[in-house]
Formats: C-alpha cells, sequence, structure tokens
C-alpha cells in the first residue's frame, strides 16, 4: 500500500488576510510561488501512481512549481464552497454569529452557481476522491494538490472519522503532509511539512 501525500498550494492575498477562498481564484503571491518551488526537494525522488491537482490556478501552479509533471486535474479537490461566506474571514462572521463553526454548521447560500456546501457534501467528495485513488494506492504513492479545509476533511475521512473533526488539523500554506497505514490502519505519517524559506 502506497502512502497518500497532500500537498496545501502555496499562499495566496486571502490565504494571509484569512478571507475565505473557494471558488475566488486567487493567483499564488510571491511568497507562495517561493512556497510552491520549495516543495520540490521534499518530493524529490518519489515516484507517483497517480498526481491529482483541483482545477484551481493556485493548486495547479503549485504543483507545477513543485515539479509535479502528468498532475491530472479533478474536480472534485475543489476547495469547500463557501457560498455567502466567500471573501469573509471568520472574526467578520463571529461579529454577527458568534457560535458559528464551519466545521458544523457549513455556511449560507451564495450566489446560485455557488451555492454554498455543507460539511456532509464535501465529506462525500472526499469519500469518492478517497474511492477513485484506491486502486493507485494498491500501486504506490499518490499525490493530490488541493486546499486546505478540503485537505482536513480528506485527511478525517481518511481516518474513519466525521468531516467536523477535519478541525483537529491544521494546514499551512505551501505544506506536504503523508497519511500512510500500520498493521493495516490508516495513520499520519507526517504532518504540515515545509521547508524553510
Amino acid at each position: 500500500m502506497g502512502d497518500l501525500l497532500l500537498v496545501r498550494h502555496g499562499e495566496t492575498e486571502w490565504s494571509v488576510t484569512g478571507q475565505h477562498t473557494s471558488f475566488t481564484d486567487l493567483p499564488l503571491t510571491q511568497r507562495g510561488e517561493e512556497q510552491a518551488k520549495s516543495l520540490a526537494p521534499l518530493l524529490a525522488g518519489r515516484t507517483f501512481a497517480r498526481i491529482l491537482t483541483s482545477p484551481l490556478g493556485r493548486a495547479v501552479r503549485t504543483a507545477e512549481l513543485a515539479g509535479l509533471s502528468g498532475a491530472v486535474p479533478d474536480p472534485d479537490l475543489h476547495e469547500w464552497d463557501y457560498g455567502g461566506y466567500e471573501g469573509i474571514t471568520t472574526r467578520e462572521i463571529h461579529r454577527t454569529d458568534p457560535d458559528w463553526c464551519l466545521w458544523t454548521q457549513g455556511v449560507p447560500a451564495g450566489p446560485p452557481e455557488h451555492p454554498g456546501e455543507s460539511p456532509d457534501e464535501v465529506a462525500a467528495r472526499a469519500d469518492r476522491v478517497l474511492a477513485r485513488i484506491a486502486p493507485a494506492l494498491a500501486e504506490g504513492d499518490v499525490i493530490l494538490v488541493a486546499h486546505g479545509h478540503f485537505l482536513r476533511v480528506l485527511t478525517a475521512r481518511r481516518l474513519g472519522l466525521s468531516a467536523a473533526e477535519g478541525r483537529l488539523f491544521q494546514l499551512g500554506t505551501g505544506t506536504v503532509s503523508r497519511l500512510s497505514t500500520e498493521h493495516g490502519w490508516p495513520v499520519i505519517s507526517e504532518w504540515n511539512h515545509a521547508s524553510p524559506l
């Protein structure tokens, strides 16, 4: 059984300010590009049975700069659709709804093309990805380049936890994490690893 490597894209302007960023396709900042390039040595020497990215530019660019050739975009790796909270920070949300929690409540509806997602809907996408990559994991390592909240949900689901438990896995920009198995059980082998800039 291969390892599942997870790469969160490099920094964007909104990741710095803490604004929820799903469908707004912001480019990497200069630091984000440097973060992505710094991942190449961490991934060097590995052969991947499958390389998938979110279709959003910040993830595709991170994969390119990290030296991951042959990556295939997968729409299910898109970030959590924040609906009406797109571009809004948690601090701003808490001014009007102090008890709001993304992990349990989801988000309010946004425009018709981005109605927002519940935790269960994000978990269903993560489960689809995990089912699709299972045959490739049987052959070797798989790497996914995507987004913070989505990868946290995917990690929870891989470990047999609910989507809400993704809140336990803080994930920085421009990082590599590795999920392995021990005695047949999924485990976290490495988390939030980054090269110093």
